[in-house]
């Protein structure tokens, strides 16, 4: 009796994107293009990151696989337009992760985490047009928190950076005075603007990712309000009518709860 062959599962989403988009497909995916899908795949994306959060393993596969769709449906949209094609995208994806692992398929060699990203930034470098900014290819779109710490990580492969954590540190209490002495709301924001853009350099310092720190924050924050929620309503009180002093032991009240 020969043995089952495993389905090829690429092959078989490949076709059925093909359907979709095919003559007798669906109507609304026949309809999307490159801009309409746009919100989507952001969208994916932040399922993805949630279900990170949530350490469900099932549900983060099912969200990769909808982010999967999403990569499938332009591959397909291009190929269409006679662009490229998803054979093309893995073909590309292949050739940059042995081009910029020169210490695993090459003669390079890294001696540690540090050294590695080192040689990332120059072989990227390298990629670039002569006249292209060391900045020009971290997208603009990404949210400003990640932007910040993705241009300061850039800049800082070149040596432009903070010797010191505590130098950042001393940066922080000057931002924290300029932002005290603005008058005009212009200047205020503009000032806030620095203070947190010295705060995430100081994340970038002590190798925290700033996002997730605060997304993080997010979540302890909303578990410990909606526990405080939970508690009024099984004590018939109104949360709304409380002092800022009896909301505040409830807060703590929620913090011995370990959220």
């Amino acid at each position: 009796m020969s043995e089952k062959k495993e389905p090829d599962n690429f092959s078989t989403l490949k076709e059925v994107i093909d359907r979709l988009r095919g003559p007798e497909g669906c109507p609304w995916d026949k309809k999307q293009t490159h801009d309409s899908l746009k919100p989507y795949i952001v969208e994916e994306c932040y399922e993805v990151l949630q279900a990170l959060d949530g350490g469900n393993p099932n549900k983060l596969c099912e969200e990769l696989g909808d982010l999967l769709l999403q990569i499938m449906l332009h591959a397909r949209i291009a190929d269409e337009e006679g662009e490229f094609d998803i054979g093309d995208v893995y073909g590309k994806l292949i050739d940059k992760l042995i081009r910029r692992h020169p210490h695993v398929f090459g003669d390079q060699t890294a001696q540690d985490l540090k050294e590695v990203e080192m040689n990332w930034e120059s072989l990227k470098q390298e990629e670039r047009e002569e006249d292209d900014s060391l900045l020009s290819g971290v997208p603009v779109e990404m949210p400003a928190l990640t932007y910040s710490q993705s241009i300061q990580r850039r800049v800082a492969s070149v040596g432009f950076d903070w010797k010191e954590t505590g130098d950042v540190i001393d940066k922080l209490v000057e931002e924290v005075q300029e932002l005290n002495q603005a008058e005009s709301k212009e200047e205020q924001s503009r000032e806030f603007g620095d203070l947190v853009f010295t705060l995430v350099n100081i994340a970038r310092k002590m190798d925290i990712d700033l996002e997730m720190a605060l997304r993080g924050a997010n979540r302890r924050f909303y578990d410990r309000f909606t526990f405080m929620e939970k508690l009024c309503r099984e004590r018939g009180i109104d949360l709304a009518a409380l002092t800022l002093e009896e909301q505040d032991a409830l807060w703590e009240e929620a913090k011995k709860k370990g959220l």
